[in-house]
């Protein structure tokens, strides 16, 4: 007989495990998203402040645009590299690197202006804070696939990925990368028509740095707390939150900070300080002398000598037929000032592409004084336009007698100030010898002929492509054009107010070079004679060497 087997139950119960429900995959894929286009806007931000801000503080635009996206873009392979570290804690690590990046981009306006106010020097800033921007932007995307990639093989269940799982992996990674460039696309938009007009470089870039820190830290909370451990989550949290405060401290002081850092570059002289749509305006002096005048941190009119440079610039050129004189720049009125002084003058035309310019040389006491209130006399007409596509304008018009000017003066900016440079390209020299009578000069201002000869003799050669004849001189004085910040260092101990000199070609069309002198009816003047006049040629031609090649717009050839 057999006993039937008697099962006895088991001594103790084992359960399988109850694991968490993860979010489903579209649940998170969406945040995740949406997180990599906020977070790639503010990125981009960080970037064109810094390109803006160094162009603005140092100079020569092609140059900080060329170190700060270069530097950048080797970061950010840096931090894809070392991202790799923090996969094994992707949650904690994104959520600190978003924290780093919305701090340090956050400041980095505000740290490289103090930089270059107070310590002279803005260049190695500009580069330390391209890296580590870099490094932090560099290290997102790998740490953002490492959570989505773990979100997936939860969501499998240890399951062999199928070849449809395979390819939405790939998948995954086309909707991060489309996310991040439609990102860099609406950031790279926002930075000049809304952040710039609205908030500032300074406040736009702490806005930012806040929306970053939100973003970054939502996500990490939100969406992958359960990666979290209790620690992590209180870190997190600390972090941000000390983040936020200091962007908050930041943007609330942020008004006083400039106005210290403004009285740091300009002294404690300011009178007037704003910002237009295309640069910064202060003028600077006391009540009872002359005042200063600062586009974009550069000195363009020194009250105190100002009348020997624009009787250089003015008076040569008005030697000859004189009735109708066309200004390019010059919305400061001085240059208008000089030709209205003679009686033969029937029409000025100023053509100023910055209305703002024109509108504080117009109302303020002390600069309509200097400027003699010029734009009040009649045979004044303002044109606020750029004066290359102006004069592209009026080519149709110039076979009509009334449309040529005797007189041509170019009072801009240096030619190494890369807004400037198409003004001085060959092209454009074409289109002014297009509206010049045939007896007509064209004065242009130069840049020095002592500290930047290449620069100088560039303009000369270029003039000469365009199929003008030319007579180079100069005069002495505080030279205009430079930064008055310690940046440019190399006038009079970081002032920008050290002696120099200032150079300008007079050119005619044709191959006979000009009769440098004064017209017959020239007014009285304080600085300039005509036994000066052959001096400052003389002078300047003893700095001429080899002839270097004529600047087009394809092939522009002023440095910084």
């Amino acid at each position: 007989m057999i006993e039937p087997t008697v099962t006895m139950p088991p001594k103790e119960v084992r359960r399988a495990p109850v694991r968490r429900p993860e979010p489903p995959r579209r649940t998170v894929r969406f945040p995740v998203l949406a997180v990599v286009f906020v977070c790639a806007a503010c990125g981009l931000v960080y970037e064109l402040e810094l390109v803006a801000l160094a162009s603005y503080l140092i100079g020569d635009s092609v140059t900080q645009a060329s170190v700060v996206l270069s530097v950048m873009v080797f970061a950010m392979g840096v931090g894809s590299l070392l991202a790799k570290a923090l996969r094994c804690h992707a949650a904690v690590g994104f959520g600190l690197v978003e924290a780093g990046l919305a701090l340090i981009g956050g400041t980095s306006a505000m740290v490289l202006y103090a930089a270059f106010a107070w310590f002279g020097e803005s260049r190695y800033v500009l580069v330390a804070f391209s890296l580590a921007i870099g490094v932090l932007i560099g290290a997102e995307i790998p740490l953002l696939m490492s959570l989505i990639q773990r979100g997936d093989r939860s969501g499998r269940s240890g399951r062999k990925a199928s070849l449809g799982e395979q390819d939405d992996a790939a998948g995954t990674v086309a909707d991060l990368f489309a996310a991040d460039y439609v990102g860099a696309l609406v950031g790279g938009l926002a930075f000049p028509f809304l952040l710039l007009p609205w908030l500032g470089q300074l406040t736009g870039a702490l806005v930012t740095g806040a929306v970053n820190a939100v973003a970054g830290g939502g996500l990490v909370l939100w969406v992958f707390r359960r990666d979290l451990t209790t620690r992590s989550r209180a870190l997190l949290v600390a972090v941000n939150v000390a983040v936020l405060a200091v962007l908050a401290t930041a943007t609330v002081l942020a008004d006083d900070f400039e106005q210290a850092a403004r009285r740091a570059v300009y002294g404690e002289r300011v009178r007037v300080a704003l910002q237009t749509e295309f640069q910064e305006i202060v003028v600077t002096g006391g009540p009872e002398g002359p005042p200063d005048l600062f586009l974009d941190g550069r000195l363009r009119v020194a009250g105190e000598d100002e009348h020997r440079y624009h009787e250089a610039l003015v008076h040569p050129a008005m030697n000859g037929a004189h009735a109708r004189v066309l200004i390019v720049g010059g919305g400061d009125g001085m240059a208008a000032r000089e030709a209205l002084r003679y009686p033969g003058v029937h029409s000025v035309t100023v053509v100023e592409l910055d209305p703002g310019v024109v509108r504080l040389a117009r109302t303020d006491p002390a600069l309509s004084a200097l400027n003699a209130q010029a734009f009040r006399d009649p045979r004044v007409r303002v044109v606020h336009a750029d004066a290359f596509h102006w004069l592209r304008g009026l080519r149709g018009a110039t076979d009509r007698l009334q449309e040529r000017y005797d007189v041509v003066i170019s009072d801009l900016p240096d030619p190494g100030i890369t807004p400037s440079t198409k003004l001085y390209a060959q092209e454009f020299y074409g289109l002014v010898a297009q509206v010049l009578t045939p007896v007509g000069r064209f004065a242009v201002h130069a840049g020095s002929v002592t500290d930047r000869p290449r620069t100088y003799w560039t303009v000369d050669a270029t003039l000469r492509a365009a199929g003008f004849a030319t007579r180079p001189y100069s005069a002495s004085g505080r030279t205009p054009g430079f930064a008055a910040g310690p940046d440019r260092a190399d006038r009079a101990a970081g002032t920008g107010r050290g002696p120099g000199d200032w150079g300008f070609l007079l050119a005619v069309p044709g191959s006979r070079p000009p009769v440098l002198g004064l017209a017959p009816d020239a007014p009285r003047l304080r600085s300039l004679a005509a036994d000066t006049l052959e001096a400052a040629a003389r002078r300047a031609e003893r700095g001429r060497g080899a002839e270097p090649p004529p600047s087009t717009l394809v092939h522009p050839r002023y440095g910084g």
